[in-house]
């Protein structure tokens, strides 16, 4: 290899230097190329001058020279593929197992919340009765020996009616505007269709007796009540935050509240002595005592009519309601969904009459509504969301991107609620025949010694086993619900999955049943009870 150092041109106003020639070695031998020469030409006239070139003259060699590496290292030839060609003729197992040598393969991760949900060990008894009745239903001729299903509250009471009304509907065509194809295949506003809140609205009025009215623009529209209730847990309330609410309580609140929006429930108890029904007493020492412990609370979360007792809220009891609530500035989120599921002569009182009525902070008012029970059409998945909070409405319609109806469903609904002489119909019909069921289950339970709480709305009676259960307690209660269950062939829900603190009380639908299904019911029920 020849290195010749080249002189660096003089700058202005500097005498020229000579520079001292090297001697030209030819070693043949050297580089182990052969013949050919490389001639490499250094700025070294900094090192001899002093002028701050040590370090130029230094760097510049080093970088050519691991720059001459990295270019034989690319341009090297390519090493033979006999070795690849080798492993590509090894057995398939054999190459994984030599992988996996590297290392052992380790179960992928999952986020907490979602272990926590899966895990079975977890789950409520109100679920593992739902889905080992789904699993093996009754039925009078194809399976007498099923389980009968008492822990569901679905009506299906009046499915000759709706069955009928579908059957004319498109026996006679659909009109124009439902079939459509821009206006059900295509992208639709996600918290519900103009025509149909308009409809929605004056259904909701009907309900209340007309005794308020609704504001369309005030409405979200949702797939069903569970998701309704879900988006107003996310907005009132932050990730470890809580409500209050009232025992017994649905057992699915603990699923939409507490599973994605975070929200802790505090069980206001109500007792039997009192008819389950709500003191301010007792709303007052669940608050200090949830406050006592850390917890923020936000809001009170109410059924009504109630669900699983079946009674409803007087007048004054709402007024001392929202009077607490203002007082603690916290929020109120009613659940009417059984509002138009009443049979009694009790009068209902919705939270919006009382607002219209009285002087109250509407902005802390939130109410729940959905076609699931008064309409009977649960597998339509349609929850309404009445609020008159302006931000509450502004986040709620941006979180149903989430849980949409969709466009054939709203389309359908618009044309049924607009059918007023089939919606009177309905619900005249439909509070007659739940009158009647409720009448003929109660009275067989009264036969086995089992009282109900007089009830006048849902589809669903609260009744007192506490004299056959093995012991007066949270286990005894469990075990006969395990044996109605298992033995008896009877799904009911137990009081303990409603919260309520008081042993031995059940829910028990009945409008899942046809009346001759009634006398079945009560016989394998007091076949358990004798076994006890």
């Amino acid at each position: 290899m020849r290195v010749t150092v080249l002189p660096r041109p003089a700058l202005p106003g500097q005498p020229m230097t000579q520079t001292r020639p090297q001697p030209n070695h030819n070693n043949n031998n050297s580089g182990g190329g052969g013949g050919g020469t490389m001639r490499l030409i250094v700025p070294l006239q900094g090192v001899v001058q002093g002028r701050g070139g040590l370090i130029l003259g230094s760097l510049i060699p080093c970088a050519l020279f691991y720059f001459l590496q990295f270019y034989l290292k690319r341009h090297r030839s390519t090493p033979s593929t006999s070795s690849s060609s080798d492993l590509t003729d090894l057995p398939r197992t054999s190459s994984r197992s030599n992988l996996s040598t590297r290392g052992s393969i380790r179960r992928v991760k999952l986020s907490a919340r979602a272990a926590l949900i899966a895990n079975p060990t977890n789950e409520s008894p109100y679920y593992v009765g739902l889905i080992k009745a789904s699993e093996d239903p009754f039925h009078k001729m194809d399976n007498p020996n099923g389980i009968i299903q008492l822990g569901l509250s679905e009506n299906r009471l009046c499915f000759d009616l709706i069955e009928r009304w579908m059957a004319e509907k498109f026996r006679m065509g659909i009109d124009e505007g439902e079939s459509n194809i821009s206006g059900i295949a295509t992208y639709q506003p996600f918290d519900g269709l103009v025509e149909l809140k308009m409809v929605m609205a004056d259904f909701m009025s009907r309900i209340m007796s007309r005794t308020v009215s609704f504001d369309p623009s005030q409405i979200v529209l949702t797939a069903g009540a569970t998701p309704a209730i879900e988006i107003l847990s996310f907005c009132l309330a932050d990730h470890g935050n809580a409500f209050l609410v009232p025992t017994p309580y649905y057992p699915g609140f603990d699923r939409d509240v507490r599973w994605r929006a975070g929200v802790e429930l505090i069980p206001v108890h109500c007792r039997s002595t009192d008819d389950f029904i709500l003191s301010i007493t007792a709303l007052e020492q669940a608050f200090n005592q949830a406050r006592k412990r850390g917890l923020k609370i936000r809001g009170i979360l109410i059924s009504n009519p109630s669900n699983p007792v079946g009674n409803i809220m007087q007048r004054e009891t709402l007024c001392k309601l929202l009077d607490f609530a203002q007082e603690k500035n916290i929020h109120v989120i009613s659940d009417e969904i059984f509002a138009g599921s009443r049979y009694g002569n009790e009068e209902f009182v919705s939270m919006a009459e009382i607002l219209e009525s009285e002087e109250f902070d509407k902005n802390r008012v939130h109410i729940i509504y959905g076609l699931s029970k008064d309409l009977s059409i649960p597998g339509f998945r349609v929850g309404v969301i009445y609020s008159y909070n302006e931000t509450i409405l502004a986040a709620a319609k941006k979180l149903t991107r989430f849980c949409s109806i969709s466009g054939p469903t709203q389309r359908i609904l618009i044309s049924m609620l607009s059918d007023t002489r089939f919606i009177e119909e309905y619900m005249e019909t439909s509070k007659k025949r739940t009158r009647v069921m409720y009448d003929l289950f109660v009275a067989g339970l009264k036969r086995l010694g089992i009282k109900c709480v007089e009830s006048s709305a849902g589809s669903y009676c609260w009744a007192d086993m506490s004299g056959i259960i093995p012991s007066y307690s949270e286990k005894g209660e469990l075990e006969l619900w395990d044996k109605l269950l298992e033995i008896g062939k009877v799904n009911v829900t137990p009081g303990s999955a409603c919260h309520c603190i008081e042993p031995g009380w059940f829910r028990c639908c009945f409008t899942g049943l046809d009346e001759e299904d009634i006398p079945v019911v009560v016989e394998r029920i007091s076949r358990v009870s004798q076994e006890l």
